[in-house]
């Protein structure tokens, strides 16, 4: 099913002739994806170098990991724009199409994009770009994309567990290792090791639910400052094992990062 076909059933104003499609992607350290989970992507998408948006409608996409697929945040009418002098840029007053909201963050898209351009009059495209699915819930935590790109918050990791995301689940149940808590409050580090049948996942399973997980320093400083400040925790993976490596193996790399780290000396690691 192409997309236009769906979007006019749900919103019939939202013709391709009066509608720019907004391609949103990564552009220097702004990825429209991470913006548009942190509630922030409509800020965003308001401020523009060049006159993007003078059709009626706007329809933004997101690209998600591999090049040829989106995701729809959102359907927009524009309210016209003010140049900002100070800041080079046109602010765009937009309104949220009520009607488009139950696709948002659900509606999945493939499109190949021609060139670079990002701001498409969506008459010459709309042909090409088609349904591939609409997710069961809408999305509030990226999937998995790597070891080497783990890092996510408290809340994250809570919604993560909470919903069993299956990207997540199937990645971190199927490696032990050693994995890093980032105190963002004051800086301090915990090292800790997975080896369990599940790995990484049951580890962290443990600390989305209480917090500390056991560690004698985590609930020490929890019971000081109250269970909500392990909000402040964020959770990384350092390195990676098959589940079929001895615990004694990965033990010796928990050890090495403590030492590299000096989470000892400076963190909360009391061993």
């Amino acid at each position: 099913m192409k997309l236009f076909d769906l979007l006019m059933i749900q919103a019939p104003e939202i013709k391709p002739d009066v509608t720019k499609v907004h391609l949103a992607v990564r552009s220097g350290e702004d990825n429209p994806l991470d913006l548009y989970l942190a509630d922030t992507f409509d800020e965003w998408q308001s401020w523009q170098t060049k006159k993007n948006f003078e059709r009626k409608y706007i329809v933004s996409l997101v690209q998600l990991p591999g090049s040829d697929r989106w995701m729809i945040v959102g359907g927009y009418e524009s309210k016209g724009s003010e140049y900002v002098a100070e800041q080079e840029c046109y602010i765009y007053k937009t309104e949220a199409i009520s009607s488009l909201e139950s696709l948002a963050g659900r509606l999945i898209v493939t499109f190949k994009r021609s060139g670079r351009q990002s701001y498409l009059n969506a008459e010459n495209w709309a042909g090409s770009m088609l349904i591939e699915a609409l997710l069961p819930n809408k999305m509030v935590v990226a999937d998995f994309q790597g070891y080497n790109q783990s890092l996510v918050s408290k809340s994250k990791l809570d919604i993560i567990v909470q919903q069993n995301l299956e990207s997540w689940h199937s990645a971190l149940s199927n490696v032990s290792g050693v994995y890093l808590i980032t105190d963002t409050g004051t800086g301090m580090l915990y090292v800790g090791s997975a080896t369990g049948e599940e790995g990484i996942w049951q580890r962290w399973c443990q600390y989305s639910r209480n917090g500390h997980g056991g560690n004698k320093e985590l609930m020490a400083i929890l019971k000081e400052k109250g269970s909500d400040y392990s909000t402040n925790f964020q959770y990384s993976i350092l390195e990676i094992a098959d589940t079929h490596t001895s615990a004694e193996a990965v033990l010796e790399r928990e050890s090495y990062w403590k030492k590299v780290l000096c989470c000892r000396e400076y963190g909360y690691n009391a061993n």
